[in-house]
C-alpha cells in the first residue's frame, strides 16, 4: 500500500530567499502562491512545501523542521564538497569537524551515511544514504572515510 513518502513540509520566514536556497540545491519549483512554495524532490513522486510563516519560530527539535533527502552512496562521498561550493556550512553538532564528514550512524540494525546542513531559517537538512541494512553489531559514530576503510 505504501511506497514511500510524497511530500513534507517546512516553515519559512522569507518565501523569496529560500526559493534561492532550495533551487542551490537543485531542485525545482512545482507550484508556487503568495506565501507557500513547492519543489519537486523527485518530480512526480515526492515534494517539500515551504510555507512563509511566523511558527519558523517554533524552536528545533528532531520531530519538527527536519528533512532528510535520499542520495546514492557514489554522491555522498562529494557531498561536503558540493555542499561547501553552494556556500552551505556543514553543521557540526555530533562534534564532527566539516573534514570528518560526511558521518556513518548506528541506526541499528541498520546503518547509514549523512551529512547535515540548515536552510536560512535553521531548518534541519540532511543528506543520508543506506549502508547496510540489517547490520548486526554496535559500533560508535564515525567519518564516511573511516567506514570505508575498515570494509
Amino acid at each position: 500500500m505504501i511506497k514511500g513518502l510524497y511530500e513534507a513540509h517546512l516553515p519559512v520566514r522569507n518565501l523569496l530567499k529560500s526559493i534561492e536556497f532550495y533551487k542551490k540545491l537543485g531542485l525545482e519549483v512545482a507550484y508556487q502562491k503568495e506565501k507557500l512554495a513547492f519543489f519537486w524532490i523527485e518530480k512526480g513522486h515526492s515534494w517539500i512545501g515551504l510555507w512563509e510563516t511566523d511558527k519558523v519560530d517554533t524552536p528545533y527539535h528532531p520531530s519538527l523542521r527536519h528533512i532528510a533527502f535520499q542520495v546514492d552512496i557514489e554522491n555522498m562521498g562529494n557531498a561536503k564538497e558540493w555542499l561547501e561550493q553552494k556556500g552551505i556550512k556543514i553543521k557540526t553538532d555530533f562534534g564532527f569537524p566539516p573534514e570528518k564528514q560526511p558521518l556513518v550512524l548506528s541506526n541499528n540494525p541498520h546503518v547509514h551515511a549523512a551529512i547535515y546542513f540548515q536552510d536560512p531559517d535553521g531548518n534541519s537538512l540532511e543528506l543520508m544514504t543506506p549502508l547496510k541494512l540489517d547490520f548486526e553489531g554496535e559500533f560508535h559514530m564515525m567519518s564516511l572515510e573511516e567506514w570505508n576503510s575498515k570494509k
